[in-house]
């Protein structure tokens, strides 16, 4: 017998009783909160926190009146090059993203160099992608070194021949040499124009180091990766009077990125931007690629305690020379780790390349990066001119770096 009535009609169903509200529709917002805070919090953990630089400058040895304009540009310039003629050549820092990469002064202009179509990528010829460093060697060389934002891209590093113009030299990185979050920002040339030496700030990557460049066989080397001279140490800096972070999350600390040859080629001399000492290594020490990185550790030698430092030079007697963006500064060191103040004034904004050019000038970039970083192209724009100015430090020494 089924459960139908004689009638075969079936009986009555009950009423279904309501299910409680569901709020799976949160789940989705949740897990993505919980993404985004854990995110943040990582990058914190990562990039984060730092305590304030100690402040080491002095009483400046030079008044403010000693410095030159050399040109008043609308986009910030980054590191320059004087020839011995005096020809100024320069990058206009690539974070600004400008259309000009690289140029060159002319009557007080700024004209793209060698030419406007090595400055956008192309495909029938060389080109410039995000080019920060730049030295001219004793050859009438001008090295161009390309970080290729971040690494992202295809790191290289052209040589011109400032006299015709002509591209000289081009290697491009291997991913072993300039890794995805690689920042090859700066670079010197030994006086023999046989060898490159090369700062991976690697901000982002947070695994600094140097290159070694054989200009002869084209090859490069990493070295002194994970040795504590190449790293940043775990400040914040203070550029008119706010800390150089993002979003509170994120401090600027480059690695190594202070990089510069004594006069011989004997000593290179370097330091991250917020290590509170300077160092130097023997360029024959670099040369032997048969030392591993613990054996060319071993060779490193602390000179002194300096302030936070962005570009660096030396002289002919021995000074080495280091810009102070926190407070609009160049200081001086000597050989034994002496420090002082040479010049401090406000139109020093963020101090940032150096080259020697002739008579006695030390050329110096200002890069205003505060008001670079994350910052809008309008914001920008209306925190011009920027400037490239000169002045004479007492020393001398060769023009291009």
């Amino acid at each position: 017998m089924g459960s139908e009535d004689q009638s075969g009609t079936a009986p009555p169903r009950r009423p279904a009783r309501a299910r409680p509200r569901s709020w799976r529709w949160l789940r989705g917002p949740v897990v993505l909160l919980v993404l985004v805070f854990g995110v943040l919090g990582w990058v914190r953990l990562r990039y984060g926190g730092g305590e304030p630089f100690p402040d080491r400058t002095g009483k400046p040895l030079l008044p403010g009146s000693a410095l030159e304009v050399v040109a008043e540009l609308e986009t910030p310039p980054g590191n320059v090059a004087v020839s011995h003629t005096g020809r100024v050549f320069f990058t206009f820092h690539p974070e600004a993203s400008p259309s000009v990469k690289l140029a060159e002064l002319v009557d007080g202009r700024a004209v793209p160099y060698p030419d406007a179509d090595v400055q956008q990528e192309r495909e029938d010829g060389p080109w410039l992608d995000t080019p920060l460093g730049l030295r001219i060697d004793g050859q009438q060389r001008l090295w161009v070194l390309d970080n290729a934002g971040h690494g992202r891209r295809d790191s290289k590093l052209l040589a011109f021949d400032i006299n015709t113009g002509k591209l000289v030299r081009e290697h491009h990185f291997s991913r072993d040499t300039a890794p995805l979050g690689s920042h090859l920002n700066d670079l010197a040339v030994h006086p023999d124009g046989k060898r490159i030496y090369i700062a991976d700030a690697s901000i982002l990557r947070l695994s600094p180091a140097l290159v070694v460049f054989d200009i002869d066989q084209g090859k490069a080397r990493r070295v002194l990766q994970g040795h504590d001279s190449v790293a940043a140490e775990p400040y914040v800096m203070t550029v008119d009077g706010e800390p150089v972070q993002v979003a509170g999350l994120f401090s600027v600390r480059p690695g190594v990125d202070s990089i510069a040859l004594d006069r011989q080629g004997e000593w290179l001399y370097f330091a991250a931007v917020t290590a509170t000492k300077l160092y130097r290594v023997p360029t024959a020490a670099l040369s032997d690629a048969g030392l591993t990185d613990a054996q060319l550790g071993d060779r490193v030698e602390v000179v002194g305690d300096k302030t936070v430092s962005d570009g660096i030079t030396t002289d002919s007697a021995g000074a080495i020379l280091l810009t102070n963006p926190e407070h609009d500064a160049v200081m001086s060191m000597t050989p034994a780790g002496e420090l002082s103040t040479l010049l401090r004034d406000p139109k020093l904004r963020w101090p940032d390349g150096f080259s020697f050019g002739p008579d006695g000038w030390l050329y110096v970039t200002c890069s205003a990066l505060q008001h670079v970083i994350m910052k809008s192209a309008d914001h920008t724009r209306s925190h011009g001119p920027y400037h490239i100015l000169r002045f004479k430090p007492g020393g001398t020494a060769p023009a291009g770096h």
